[in-house]
């Protein structure tokens, strides 16, 4: 498994090439981007802030758990922290298996327990110049500040 938590644009590709295996028959990925808009208000960026030193632990158990209920090969996961603009890859999830359904369902699981685990908080900028954080799905953790 590979976690990486960084301030740094995702490159999917090279992400992607780390995977690759011959005994992979299959591929999945998502990619979560920083779109324009949020219930009704337009958003001119994002800001996460993460716990680096939680984060890889908590993705490690989701590798874990993940690996329980699929038949998966490879599994990498990225998530940006800092400033991000419209369009910007906030977070990436690839899995390869020997199979398209275990990497279509073992995606699925990840996002949204990364989602729902992880350690990191958005706080959405509009175009209003007003921010405002963004309701965590994590419990135990409220929003820094």
């Amino acid at each position: 498994m590979h976690f990486v938590l960084t301030e740094k644009p995702i490159d999917p590709a090279s992400l992607r090439e780390a995977l690759v295996a011959n005994s992979a028959g299959a591929f999945c990925s998502y990619e979560g981007w920083v779109r324009d808009h949020n219930e009704g208000m337009g958003v001119v960026g994002l800001h996460y802030y993460g716990y680096p030193q939680l984060a890889p632990n908590i993705a490690e158990l989701i590798v874990q758990e993940v690996r329980e209920q699929y038949a998966i090969e490879g599994v990498g996961i990225a998530h940006r922290i800092g400033e991000l603009g419209i369009g910007d890859i906030a977070v990436w999830v690839g899995v390869t298996a020997h199979h398209r359904g275990d990497t279509f369902g073992a995606c699925h699981f990840i996002i949204d327990q990364l989602k729902h685990r992880l350690p990191i908080w958005k706080k959405e900028i509009y175009t209003n110049g007003c921010e405002r954080w963004i309701e965590s799905n994590h419990s135990g953790f409220g929003n820094p500040t």
